[in-house]
């Protein structure tokens, strides 16, 4: 029971924060033009703080792990990969290409990498955690924008993808944020606490937004499509990286960590993104939704199964 709670807890308030905009939306507090400001505001300005106050708060000499690092860049590069080869086999759309190819590699580390570490092992285990953030989130973003900009024209122009990568906010915002962490760069107290509070906008701001643009009449459309992004992201993904990080012998926080990496539903932003950069949005919207909430189930199973065999 203490583990489902622990699950719940960390995916509950984001469903909530997704059925409060599907709310104002229906009541048409919002509307479409609207919303597509708003969007292009968490993209460009407030997602891109949140990213950068992550990296920047991470305090590298208490959490340095090579090996924990290694194996979490080259798995999430490995299934990337492979994906940018199936995917394209199975679905003919090229929108829903870069879509389904980032639903099912990229994870909301971002949002569940320290409450799942925290939950399981108090505030001294989120160093590990937050070192990780601060090198899988760029390369999230990084693979994102590839995969997106691969599928946009319908094929590949090379220029087009490096310039969309270089310019890309959210890498932007990585690279500031990896440069200060490095540096040792600081803000003074006054402007640190405004850039964590405009980054605090970021989750909650993205998740109503994702709230008022989901429909119920689309999900007949994408019956396939969600079957493949929800299995991949909540079952195949953790199935095969989990046990290869047992193997490697990561255990406590640092298998937590890898729970929260592998096993968390698809990232949020990844909803943001493929509205601004022209991939099916209402299939990345609902692979967040119904991601977000399958994984109370699935993340509550995979953490009582390790406990259960005492890795936890």
């Amino acid at each position: 029971m203490e583990n489902l709670i622990v699950s719940a807890s960390v995916v509950l308030p984001l469903f909530f924060m997704i059925v409060l905009g599907y709310f104002v939306k229906r009541i048409r507090m919002v509307d479409d033009p609207s919303l597509k400001v708003m969007n292009n505001l968490a993209f460009r300005v407030f997602l891109p703080v949140l990213l950068f106050y992550n990296i920047y708060k991470t305090d590298v000499s208490t959490a340095l792990n090579y090996k924990l690092m290694t194996f979490a860049a080259v798995s999430v590069t490995a299934s990337f990969l492979v994906l940018l080869l199936l995917i394209p086999r199975i679905e003919k759309a090229n929108p829903r290409r870069g879509v389904l190819i980032q639903g099912i590699f990229r994870s909301n580390f971002i949002i569940f990498g320290l409450p799942v570490t925290e939950s399981l092992f108090g505030p001294g285990a989120a160093g590990t955690a937050s070192l990780l953030i601060a090198v899988i989130i760029p390369l999230f973003n990084a693979l994102s924008v590839v995969a997106l900009e691969l599928f946009r024209g319908g094929k590949m122009n090379p220029k087009k993808i490096l310039k969309g990568i270089v310019t890309n906010p959210l890498i932007l915002a990585s690279a500031l944020g990896v440069l200060a962490m490095v540096t040792g760069f600081r803000f003074p107290a006054v402007l640190e606490e405004v850039v964590a509070d405009v980054g605090g906008i970021a989750t909650p701001l993205a998740l109503i937004i994702l709230g008022a643009s989901f429909s119920f009449s689309a999900v007949k459309g994408y019956g396939k499509q969600l079957l493949l992004g929800l299995g991949g992201r909540l079952v195949l993904i953790p199935t095969i990286f989990l046990p290869i990080g047992v193997a490697l012998g990561f255990r406590g926080p640092e298998l937590a960590v890898l729970i929260a990496l592998f096993a968390s539903p698809t990232a949020v932003s990844s909803f943001t993104m493929a509205q601004q950069m022209d991939g099916d949005s209402q299939l990345a919207g609902q692979l967040v939704v119904f991601g977000s909430l399958f994984s109370i189930l699935t993340i509550f199973l995979w953490v009582f199964s390790f406990k259960q065999l005492g890795l936890l």
